[in-house]
């Protein structure tokens, strides 16, 4: 099916999160929590920077300046990609303009509209809260599902943030981010090192 890559593939991927949440994954065995929220950039699943200890750690400390955790930190994991949609790839991304124009239609049936992507506020140039792209990736991954086409992982690259420098098509705060929609996929946790960026 195209868009549909199965990659025997692992990666690594780290979680801001609050630090008892990490602690109780890494000690007890527990498992991260889905985020289901409807701006969320690649639909339902749990979130990894991939190869980003960094940004996971700036983006931890950004909930936590919103008081929406408490300390700080930086989970490490051991993912398999598994099936994965995989939006750096035109055969995912040419199939969303399908799903986008079913879901529209659907949608229509029943006097209801799109959601848009916007901006969080005044100074959000990047549309962080990205309704509508969270609406068609999670219609087009149920729909896939339906046809027996059960995606593991969702993978996408994102440029984000001012310019590097001026004139540029570098971006600050450019990322590749995943979300696991399989967590058999996660194979095993792990706390990051001092000095590699999530602390």
């Amino acid at each position: 099916m195209a868009g549909s890559f199965t990659y025997q593939r692992t990666i690594v991927g780290y979680h801001g999160c609050d630090r008892a949440v990490g602690e109780r994954v890494l000690l007890d065995g527990g498992a991260l929590k889905p985020s289901d929220n409807d701006y969320d950039w690649l639909g339902r699943g749990i979130y990894f920077w991939e190869h980003g200890p960094k940004r996971a750690r700036e983006f931890a400390e950004w909930k936590h300046a919103r008081r929406e955790i408490g300390e700080p930190f930086v989970l490490g994991a051991y993912i398999h990609l598994g099936r994965c949609f995989d939006l750096t790839d035109t055969a995912a991304t040419g199939l969303l303009g399908i799903y986008f124009e079913r879901l529209v239609q659907q949608l229509a049936a029943h006097g209801q509209s799109l959601p848009e992507n916007r901006a969080a506020g005044s100074h959000d140039l990047d549309l962080v809260l990205r309704r509508r792209d969270c609406a068609v990736l999670n219609f087009a991954l149920s729909e896939l599902d339906l046809d027996g086409l059960r995606h593991d992982t969702v993978r996408g690259v994102f440029t984000e943030g001012p310019e590097a420098f001026p004139g540029a098509r570098i971006f600050s705060k450019t990322h590749v981010q995943i979300a696991v929609r399989n967590p058999e996929c996660i194979v095993g946790y792990f706390r990051p090192a001092e000095g590699d960026g999530a602390s």
